[in-house]
């Protein structure tokens, strides 16, 4: 029995809330099986959907609304990477392999005030510097300098990694955990979670 998606209603949204740990091929198969009894809830209703509880890539996007506008026309709203990633959208922590993720590269360096915010992993082709943040589900790579805030695995995901040319920052995060940083850290540093703490290697 798939349970992958839990249907709920509020007065102004139908609210699909998906695990933030399925597979996207069984959250398909799984709303291709529940869309029949959505079809006959909107022969008397217009209220639009929206799609929460873990965040989707661009083509995951494409394709879920493809298939629900295929048996109804209505509008499907997607929470967005500020609402559901970060310390405080961490309801449960959990492994996922961040080997292979989707990935959005950045072609300049972070400036203070810029946020770069990404459910897969991030790679900056510059610095990030002090005031700047980069928060992504999945890998946080930069190329020059970490001198802004990194939370890496922001959705969760424990096997997340955080690397730089350097570290020079007083704090890093991955998932739920957050390591104080005392002194600049140098030669390609890769931190990880071990043993439920951030370490740097």
């Amino acid at each position: 029995m798939l349970n992958n998606i839990r249907i709920s209603q509020t007065i102004n949204e139908i609210i699909l809330n998906v695990n933030i740990i399925s597979d996207i091929n069984e959250i398909i198969e799984e709303l291709e099986m529940k869309l029949p009894k959505l079809r006959d809830f909107y022969q008397s209703s217009t209220i639009p959907i929206r799609v929460t509880g873990r965040l989707f890539t661009e083509s995951e996007i494409k394709k879920i609304k493809s298939i629900i506008n295929s048996e109804i026309k209505v509008e499907i709203k997607f929470d967005e990477a500020s609402d559901l990633l970060g310390l405080h959208a961490i309801k449960k922590t959990f492994e996922a392999d961040t080997d292979i993720s989707e990935t959005k590269f950045v072609q300049n360096s972070l400036r203070s005030g810029q946020r770069e915010e990404y459910p897969g992993s991030i790679v900056i082709c510059g610095d990030v510097n002090a005031g700047a943040e980069i928060v992504a589900g999945g890998n946080i790579i930069i190329l020059g300098a970490l001198r802004g805030l990194a939370h890496a695995g922001a959705n969760g995901n424990t096997m997340a990694i955080i690397s730089a040319n350097y570290i020079d920052v007083t704090q890093i995060r991955i998932a739920n955990l957050v390591r104080e940083v005392e002194e600049r850290v140098d030669r390609c540093p890769i931190c990880k979670i071990q043993k439920n703490e951030i370490i740097v290697t």
